[in-house]
């Protein structure tokens, strides 16, 4: 197994096209630099979502090719809601009650469910629900964010996760060691974040604000 994941990286390696690399060190150096709630975090992140939006068309993935466009465009949202905040202050990390989060992941059950039949029906994809799940929990994390939510810690650790497993049963070792990174930045974020939040007496000021 260890051989085969190997000779799997070394041929990935050679046959990945330099835009692809800078796409994906770029979607790597995003990480931590919003672990560190810089704005220029979401400078790599417009810069590599715009260089997948192409290595993802050329490659006739056009589903995943217009979700990059998406994070294109919520890369220029959380640098703005970045920089001006809340009526021009800095925006600071919060926290969401577990009902606010319990209701979004109904909405993407269900969003994913209708995605996955028509993925089914019309085209040959593979796992096409946990595809849908995975497209559309990225969308939804991608805002919390850009909102500076704490808990989107939480939903990149499942997300990242499933995407490991995924993309090992897909062949795709090289994409499935960048999301085991992933992973074990999203401890680390959680810690940092952690740091930001208010104190537990206005926590109930900050979820009736969001």
């Amino acid at each position: 197994m260890i051989r085969e994941l190997s000779v799997q990286l070394v041929g990935a390696w050679h046959d990945t096209s330099g835009v692809e690399l800078l796409a994906a060190a770029l979607a790597l150096v995003y990480v931590p630099l919003a672990i560190g709630q810089r704005l220029s975090c979401w400078i790599a992140a417009f810069v590599s979502s715009v260089l997948y939006v192409w290595v993802f068309f050329a490659a006739r993935l056009y589903m995943e090719s217009l979700l990059n466009a998406f994070f294109a465009a919520m890369a220029v949202y959380g640098f703005w809601q970045w920089q001006h905040g809340k009526g021009g202050g800095e925006l600071h990390v919060t926290r969401w009650p577990v009902a606010r989060h319990a209701l979004a992941l109904l909405g993407i059950v269900a969003a994913a469910a209708v995605n996955a039949f028509v993925l089914a029906r019309f085209t040959p994809a593979a796992n096409p629900f946990i595809d849908s799940m995975l497209a559309w929990s990225s969308v939804f994390t991608t805002y919390l964010v850009a909102r500076k939510v704490y808990e989107n810690w939480y939903w990149w650790l499942v997300i990242d996760s499933v995407s490991v497993c995924l993309y090992f049963t897909r062949h795709l070792y090289l994409t499935m060691l960048l999301y085991g990174v992933y992973v074990l930045l999203c401890v680390v974020g959680m810690r940092e974040w952690r740091r930001s939040l208010p104190s537990a007496t206005t926590h109930a000021g900050s979820y009736a604000a969001e």
